[in-house]
């Protein structure tokens, strides 16, 4: 049976407060307004950043909130106006939107777009509401993505559409971590071959950082490791 127009009933793990467990829920998912996509998450990953604020330090953080903007997943439904994905297509959501319009966006040093910033930051959609509930009580938003739930409803400028033969279960680290090192060396540093470089940490920024200097033709680097474990896998991994 279709669900598109329809609220969908699902799990999601809700961080009802700070620095407390995540609880497993039945969440209501509103359908997609104007702008807006409705999403199937089918896979997603942890960032760091997912528990800084569930920690409560971050100032931005508002609860009860659903947590996650890594991840990989279908859409279900599209709300009016909406042109550049369609139902079934696989995609990844970003917490970094693109509306391609802003000062930001039109700006050759920057991508960080403004145009739902605010909002976002609230926790809520362009509109200033949320498409998430459970008990009665208004669920927020995080990041534009909220991927710890089966189902999200995300902005149509904070989707990527990706090929249909994507190695999806992969993917997730795309929407954070990998971007953000590979971005770094590419876009940000501008890395030049045969530069001295050191990484801090292996963590999944970081291996993405060590992906793009080999992108680079880069031959040596210094890496600042902190587990000996992580050691093992980006010699398994990423150095051969």
């Amino acid at each position: 049976m279709s669900t598109q127009g329809q609220i969908i009933t699902c799990k999601a793990a809700v961080a009802w407060e700070p620095n407390k467990p995540l609880v497993f829920e039945q969440v209501e998912v509103s359908p997609p307004k104007d702008g807006e996509v409705r999403i199937k998450i089918l896979y997603t990953a942890l960032c760091h950043t997912d528990l800084y604020t569930l920690s409560g330090k971050d100032p931005e953080g508002i609860f009860p909130v659903i947590f996650g903007h890594e991840a990989v997943g279908q859409v279900e439904s599209i709300g009016n106006g909406v042109e550049s994905v369609a139902i079934g297509d696989y995609v990844i959501p970003c917490f970094v939107p693109q509306c391609r319009e802003c000062e930001f966006c039109k700006n050759p040093k920057t991508n960080m777009c403004q145009k739902i910033r605010l909002q976002q930051g609230r926790g809520l959609m362009p509109d200033g509401t949320s498409r998430f509930s459970c008990k009665g009580k208004t669920i927020y938003h995080f990041m534009g993505v909220s991927s710890f739930s089966e189902y999200t409803v995300c902005a149509e400028i904070s989707v990527c559409k990706i090929p249909k033969t994507s190695p999806i279960d992969k993917l997730s680290p795309l929407g954070c971590g990998v971007s953000t090192g590979y971005g770094a060396v590419l876009n940000t540093c501008k890395v030049e071959t045969n530069s001295t470089v050191s990484v801090w940490g292996l963590g999944t920024v970081g291996l993405a950082v060590i992906m793009a200097l080999k992108k680079l033709g880069q031959k040596e680097f210094w890496l600042l490791i902190f587990v000996k474990e992580n050691l093992k896998r980006v010699k398994r991994n990423f150095l051969n």
